[in-house]
């Protein structure tokens, strides 16, 4: 089969690899669609922890056509997508439903390879079949809109309190359409890019601040005087936090989604603890891809503003340099094959 695999740090190619075999409790998957996200970027560049060579790709949809022992054979032949989490399911974490503490925890597409290919190995747990109304694009979608849903779990959000999301990249514009299902009010996103904050004022945000011609602190401040109730960073930049920090109401939580990429930072501890600021981290969030899916189905969500381009495997450099380069308003760039 055809898959790009990066040899090493910085070394990244499409070559035919073996069609795998799944084995016991695991799925093989077509796949139809994958995403390209800013992460599998810290993978290709050595800046996050991975087994290589390796297949990247962690956002996916695609149709089962074989199975590992002991999975039902009914699998086959449906449209699906699936948890990346591959662990021991016997532990106390597993058992608890928290996957990702699991002392076994590997992740597809980090440690074990993953969907830029025709085809990936999934254990059979973890999937959920699609509805027809639900594209393979769409459903490759699932991940990070999976992630916002578990943020803001972890804030703890509640009907009618405002927000500020920094950063409108697909994090972040994720975390506006589940910030606006909870039915948050005053949705303030903030970006440098004016491209990316027409498509968060298309997608409902209440007020946007373009960082490179307004003052973020003055302009966002504007809207809530006292500070936001919940504050959430989808960017992992020094100065973004500072400013979420000061952004956020006495009392109010801040959530850190953005990665930071193994910096050090310099942040004003007095500033969380005198106004009792919560801050949760949110860089592992499992298990919500069901209602992901299920809020695509109902129309609650848009994913399709989202997706940039569809390119083919053979594109993958294209894709790769739209990620980087972030030109006007892409947001996701997919690779498309056809079933």
């Amino acid at each position: 089969m055809r898959a790009v695999v990066i040899e090493q740090p910085g070394v990244m190619q499409l070559k035919n690899v073996p069609v795998p075999e799944p084995v016991k409790g695991f799925v093989r998957v077509k796949v139809a669609s994958c995403a390209i996200c800013a992460t599998d970027l810290e993978v290709i560049d050595g800046r996050i922890a991975a087994r290589y060579p390796l297949i990247p790709g962690h956002e996916w949809s695609g149709v089962v056509d074989a199975v590992g022992e002991g999975v039902d054979e009914n699998w086959i032949g449906k449209r699906v997508i699936g948890s990346n989490d591959v662990v021991c399911c016997t532990c106390d974490a597993c058992r608890s439903g928290n996957w990702r503490y699991c002392r076994e925890f590997k992740e597809i597409g980090f440690k074990q390879d993953g969907a830029y290919a025709e085809y990936v190995q999934v254990p059979a747990y973890g999937l959920y079949e699609l509805p027809e109304s639900v594209s393979f694009a769409e459903a490759a979608l699932c991940e990070p809109l999976g992630v916002a849903i578990g943020t803001m779990k972890k804030t703890g959000a509640v009907f009618g309190q405002t927000a500020l999301i920094m950063g409108a990249g697909s994090i972040g514009l994720c975390m506006l359409e589940i910030c606006r299902v909870m039915g948050l009010r005053k949705i303030t996103v903030c970006d440098l890019l004016e491209d990316r904050l027409a498509i968060a004022a298309e997608r409902g945000a209440y007020r946007t601040v373009c960082s490179g011609k307004e003052d973020v602190l003055t302009a966002a401040g504007s809207v809530c005087p006292e500070g936001y109730d919940v504050v959430i960073d989808a960017t992992g930049i020094e100065e973004c936090i500072v400013n979420c920090i000061r952004l956020t109401k006495k009392g109010g939580v801040l959530a850190l989604a953005g990665y930071g990429r193994g910096k050090i930072m310099n942040i004003r501890i007095d500033d969380i603890h005198v106004n009792n600021i919560r801050m949760v981290g949110a860089g592992n969030n499992w298990n919500h891809l069901k209602l992901a899916l299920e809020l695509m189905e109902d129309g609650m969500v848009d994913m399709k503003p989202m997706i940039s381009e569809q390119i083919s495997l053979e594109d993958f450099e294209k894709g790769i340099d739209l990620v980087r380069r972030r030109p006007g308003r892409f947001v996701k760039a997919l690779y498309r094959f056809d079933i």
